[in-house]
């Protein structure tokens, strides 16, 4: 029988996500895809720097080791490199001892058309275009735009989202742009009991939920945050929405228009994920940050 990978968590990442390919891209874009061939290659036993996804990586792939059953998260490697020029990358992985084994190097070319035949939940990339494909391809995908790679020191892995246009639709969004705050205020508390429908990150949050119910609340591996502008009352729709899908969401933060950056740092989040462009800028300094071009504020 062929392997199977529709019963784990499939992260898909690219190789200038997981590692520092400044250089190399810099050789490429002024002298030209030889000029970089030559390059990768006359480099490809020395081992490159971790890049900004690094961190979210190695702490993905140590979920294994506490989970009782077979390995369950598996990271696979998209990549714009030929297989040639691809070595080094997977050198490098190796040299990390990073448990990743399948990948596509689609020699130039986006490596997006291979997302759903990988089975992916999340993709993470430097190439916005190519998080737009995935995003229409039903994919939770996010342009990573922090400058280098950080981790926390804790063992936990800990994700924040935001919520509109993130984990829900941007119909209440719409309503905020179009008419104004009081107008999506109103029209929020008139719809409390009503769940907003899903966002491109809702599976990947429910995927996360069914791994964390392999362990104990005080013990997961894994913690979750909300992190939105909202605030009394637009507060209780998002709270019965998420009732109602039935997932846990460990902490829910609403700032009514706080700046985000102070609490994404006194969470420890390890990536933050939001829609919008400003608070994405925000935060990239200080928190491996994922931009979702998604919703009516990335039309």
């Amino acid at each position: 029988m062929p392997a199977q990978l529709n019963d784990k968590l499939v992260i898909a990442i690219s190789s200038r996500a997981l590692f520092n390919l400044d250089d190399s891209h810099e050789v490429f874009e002024k002298e030209g895809l030889q000029a970089y061939s030559n390059y990768q290659v006359a480099r490809e036993e020395q081992p490159l720097e971790p890049g900004e996804a690094f961190p979210l990586v190695n702490k993905l792939l140590r979920l294994n080791r506490s989970l009782d059953k077979d390995a369950q998260v598996e990271v696979v490697l998209l990549s714009r490199n030929s297989a040639d020029t691809g070595l080094r990358v997977f050198n490098s992985i190796q040299h990390y001892e990073l448990d990743i084994s399948r990948a596509a190097f689609c020699g130039g070319e986006s490596p997006w058309r291979y997302i759903n035949a990988f089975g992916c939940t999340l993709f993470l990339s430097n190439e916005a275009q190519d998080v737009r494909h995935a995003l229409e391809c039903g994919v939770a995908a996010a342009t990573l735009v922090s400058r280098r790679g950080r981790g926390t020191d804790s063992e936990q892995l800990r994700f924040a989202f935001d919520g509109d246009a993130v984990l829900f639709s941007d119909e209440a969004e719409q309503v905020y742009k179009r008419d104004g705050l009081e107008a999506f205020t109103a029209s929020e508390k008139a719809a409390a009991k009503e769940p907003l429908r899903g966002g491109p990150f809702k599976p990947f949050l429910a995927a996360l939920h069914r791994l964390q119910q392999s362990f104990p609340p005080t013990e997961a591996p894994i913690r979750t945050a909300l992190v939105t502008a909202r605030s009394a009352p637009a507060h209780e729709r998002v709270i019965r929405t998420l009732r109602a899908w039935n997932i846990r969401i460990d902490e829910s933060i609403f700032l009514g228009g706080l700046n985000k950056t102070d609490f994404l740092r006194a969470y420890q989040a390890d990536v933050f994920f939001d829609d919008q462009q400003t608070h994405c800028d925000s935060a990239s300094p200080h928190v491996a940050t994922g931009h979702v071009p998604h919703g009516i504020a990335n039309s």
